[in-house]
């Protein structure tokens, strides 16, 4: 019989992310476990507000616990976000599920690391290899300009912005992509249902960040 797999779903906003976890353990299928962290739950209102990007840093946009959007430091968030891997680390979990296509974290001594930016980007680089032009689409007009230092791909992407937290029209927003032959909605934030909004406005492939995410975790359950 296969075991109940028990796997610890990290966000870099707060947790519970009811807006991600549920559609992606229906995507995933088999019998799991899901528990949830957040990298900003233990911090007060004041410590999170303080994570709002200085000049020079990058930026991540994420989720608060009640639904609203919020744009903080990836560099800062990133400090508290290894002191939790590194506490969830000794917990016993069959693995760890990094809910950020934007960062790499330092290899966990215990536990297997399904990490969202790793995944997403090997396979978007395998797939944009035989196509003329991959767009990308992005939560925050600010990581158009960010991109380049964050992610490398050989090609050139063209890159659009569209927030999955603050109620943009996904198709409106992901038009100027209209022309590229693959495009991938590069943040664990965008749906399913959000993914059907830009298929209105593209008639090339559109790929879902947490689709292929849930899709590595398949080949563990």
């Amino acid at each position: 019989m296969t075991k109940r797999l028990r796997l610890a779903f990290v966000t870099i906003g707060e947790s519970p992310r009811d807006d991600i976890v549920p559609e992606m353990l229906a995507d995933i299928g088999g019998d799991v476990e899901a528990v949830e962290f957040g990298a900003l739950d233990a911090l007060s209102e004041p410590e999170i507000q303080a994570l709002s990007p200085l000049a020079g840093e990058t930026s991540f946009a994420t989720r608060r616990r009640d639904g609203r959007e919020i744009t903080i430091s990836k560099e800062r968030v990133e400090v508290h976000l290894e002191e939790l891997l590194g506490r969830i680390d000794g917990e016993g979990f069959d693995a760890v599920v990094l809910l950020c296509t934007g960062t790499h974290v330092k290899p966990l001594r215990k536990t297997l690391m399904i990490e969202a930016q790793r995944i997403v980007d090997s396979m978007v680089e395998a797939m944009a290899a035989s196509s003329q032009r991959l767009g990308v689409l992005l939560p925050l007009e600010r990581q158009i300009e960010e991109f380049p230092k964050r992610h490398v791909f050989t090609s050139t992407p063209k890159l659009a912005a569209a927030s999955p937290y603050a109620g943009d029209d996904m198709a409106a927003k992901a038009a100027v992509l209209a022309d590229c032959d693959l495009v991938i909605m590069h943040c664990m934030g965008y749906s399913g249902a959000m993914r059907e909004e830009v298929r209105r406005a593209i008639s090339a492939p559109v790929l879902l960040s947490r689709r292929i995410v849930s899709g590595a975790i398949r080949q563990i359950v």
